[in-house]
């Protein structure tokens, strides 16, 4: 599929979300035409991944696979929950600093919201407020990395991809998956599901955006794809 992208869309940046993989695999996909690679590292410390994750999952080897990815010359996102489960604010201040020395390309961060046929049920959802005040920092520490207003944000927070953009976010990803699909994979309960997300509504959303000031750029995603008009 990588290889068919590349060779009909071949302006395009291929961005994957494929999880942990062995270093040959990354060296295959990236042979193959992609250029990006997203993989949260949900936490920058291994007591805290440790809560989130079973037993068989290593908080090494999610180290090991973004320091792959990055040799291997991908562009590299990675990115965390506010508020998940046990976490502290000595966390962020840990995972804000991982993510100045590490240096990504794209950090996707939002609101943790529960799911009911997870083991955090019953946790209590992220805060909206802090994921905002957490987006503006991320501008600040790294200025040129690609920094999404997500989906989750918007849930929580229903004007969440307006204030997120005003926080410092530059990115909106339409969703390519049908309408009817949605429903099937959705990752937390009471997910904000709207047809302006969908790529068919592109003009609409646009539209959106330039309400608040801003003008969309659909590039590779080398530089801010949103742009104040007046800026």
């Amino acid at each position: 599929m990588v290889s068919a992208i590349r060779k009909n869309y071949s302006d395009c940046a291929i961005t994957l979300s494929v999880g942990e993989r062995s270093r040959e695999s990354y060296e295959k996909l990236f042979s193959a035409g992609a250029n990006r690679y997203l993989l949260r590292h949900e936490t920058a410390t291994a007591s805290h991944y440790a809560m989130l994750h079973p037993s068989d999952m290593d908080f090494a080897n999610r180290m090991r696979c973004l320091q792959d990815l990055k040799e291997i010359g991908y562009q590299v996102g990675c990115g965390f929950m506010v508020g998940s489960p046990h976490q502290t604010l000595e966390h962020l201040v840990k995972d804000l600093r991982f993510l100045k020395e590490f240096q990504p390309h794209m950090v996707g961060i939002g609101p943790f919201l529960s799911q009911k046929d997870t083991p955090f049920a019953h946790y209590e959802n992220g805060s909206g407020e802090l994921t905002l005040f957490l987006l503006a920092v991320i501008r600040l520490l790294l200025p040129k990395v690609l920094l999404p207003s997500t989906t989750a944000l918007r849930t929580l927070l229903p004007p969440g991809k307006e204030w997120g953009i005003a926080c410092g976010a530059n990115v909106i990803m339409p969703n390519l998956s049908p309408m009817e699909a949605r429903k099937k994979y959705t990752l937390y309960d009471n997910k904000r599901i709207m047809g302006t997300e969908a790529a068919e509504q592109i003009e609409w959303l646009k539209k959106q955006l330039e309400d608040i000031g801003y003008t969309v750029a659909v590039t590779r995603g080398g530089s801010p794809m949103l742009k104040e008009k007046n800026h």
